[in-house]
């Protein structure tokens, strides 16, 4: 089931194209990664979501229904530019943020006090957001974000201003919200972070949709038929056995043994690779090598830029 759906989604601004039927399918309850370089119409989308602006054209389908105004009580969103008042207290304003998304005052605190010890902030309560650290500032908007657990979240660029640790502690915290039942939207740079974290992306280059799918099934369309090989031996004596169907692309000595990157030829196989050198070498290691997806977001961008420039 699509829980959040885009369909052909136009936007203008003046003489700019923002979005050009650009199309989503975001499954329930699945990480989705929205990708795409800066200025690729990313953010445009996301504040559509949110109705902070509309589309020209085209539409937006939450739950299996058209958005509605009221929708908006169950979408959390947490910005790229971050937008907490600097002279109020923090406790102050998280309640007020929280009260804004339909929390009595009550259930606002008591959901704030449990947040605030799981993220081990509770000394900062009373001190003005001014005084605190950007990471600290954007533990808290993260809290405001997911408070009144919402369907779908929505983060974009949430690692910013973090260090390795509090990242890795908000990467948890977004896979625990998936499991329990929340659909994320998910919006970075990183590809790593997407690596880890998405199902399935969307990849957004000048205003259209270039690339979509499951990470896994992307990787897999996008590989080199490339074989990591580590092993103990005599490097020469498979070179000249790898002539005709392989090709040995980078060779490196690694941790006391030797691994052999090698291309596969005229539709040679893994088992075929074996049988060439099994009686040469000693195998202590064999994998493909699959591409990873900063590799991809590259590769594909790059493709659509010619694309573009050339026609």
């Amino acid at each position: 089931m699509m829980f959040l759906e885009a369909k052909r989604v136009v936007k203008k601004y003046a003489n700019h194209l923002a979005l050009n039927e650009v199309d989503l399918q975001v499954p329930a309850n699945s990480i989705y990664g929205l990708l795409g370089p800066n200025g690729a119409g990313k953010t445009t989308l996301i504040r559509i979501i949110n109705q902070i602006t509309g589309p020209d054209s085209g539409e937006i389908i939450f739950n299996g229904r058209t958005l509605q105004s009221n929708d908006v009580q169950r979408i959390g969103y947490l910005p790229e530019e971050r937008g907490l008042y600097k002279k109020m207290k923090v406790g102050e304003q998280a309640i007020y943020l929280a009260r804004m998304k339909g929390l009595s005052r009550q259930d606002a605190i008591k959901k704030l006090k449990y947040w605030f010890e799981k993220f081990e902030i509770q000394p900062w309560w009373d001190k003005k957001v001014e005084e605190l650290s950007k990471g600290m500032q954007q533990k808290i908007q993260f809290v405001v974000t997911v408070l009144h657990e919402p369907e779908l979240l929505i983060f974009d660029e949430p690692f910013s201003g973090f260090d390795p640790i509090n990242a890795n502690l908000l990467k948890q915290e977004i896979l625990q919200l998936k499991e329990n039942g929340a659909t994320i939207l998910f919006s970075t740079h990183n590809m790593g972070s997407v690596e880890e974290l998405c199902d399935h992306i969307t990849l957004i280059n000048q205003s259209k949709t270039i690339l979509n799918g499951q990470i896994d099934q992307i990787r897999q369309s996008y590989k080199d038929n490339l074989i990591k090989l580590d092993f103990l031996g005599d490097a020469n004596a498979i070179s000249a056995k790898l002539q005709g169907n392989f090709a040995i692309e980078n060779l490196e000595k690694v941790n006391g043994h030797q691994t052999a990157y090698v291309k596969m030829l005229n539709n040679s196989t893994i088992n075929s690779l074996i049988n060439q050198v099994i009686n040469d070498i000693e195998i202590v290691g064999l994998q493909e090598v699959l591409p990873t997806m900063n590799d991809i977001f590259i590769k594909v961008v790059e493709q659509s830029n010619l694309s573009k420039t050339q026609k």
